[in-house]
């Protein structure tokens, strides 16, 4: 698993438990401090399916909005597929106000965002 620190902030990745399947854990609010570290390890996830776990990451910025659409547009444009686990009604609250929320294919469990990903 590898960690990417950015100000009490971070972001692990790890396989799926299928093969072509990435998984990015983010802990921590995503913030206009941090976001750059997050796109970066967006970029570097090269699976054909993504799941970004959102789970422990208690709120989100105008620059964590604009890093999960460039996630969204970067994956779609590449072909691959996208989605977003453990989303809090705080973050939610955000992408819906924003109008970003139907670019987003959202779980609750990893378990269920890899089984739809399939």
């Amino acid at each position: 698993m590898r960690r990417m620190p950015s100000d009490g902030f971070e972001v692990a990745a790890q396989a799926g438990a299928a093969p072509g399947l990435d998984i990015l854990t983010a802990n921590g609010a995503i913030t206009s401090s941090n976001s750059a570290a997050f796109q970066e390890a967006v970029a570097k996830a090269t699976a054909p399916r993504l799941i970004l776990d959102l789970t422990n990451v208690p709120s989100v910025d105008s620059m964590a909005v604009g890093a999960l659409v460039r996630a969204f547009v970067w994956c779609n444009k590449s072909g691959r597929k996208l989605a977003l686990v453990g989303v809090n009604r705080r973050v939610h609250n955000v992408l819906q106000l924003t109008g970003i929320d139907p670019l987003f294919d959202s779980y609750a469990t990893i378990a269920e965002a890899e089984h739809a990903l399939g």
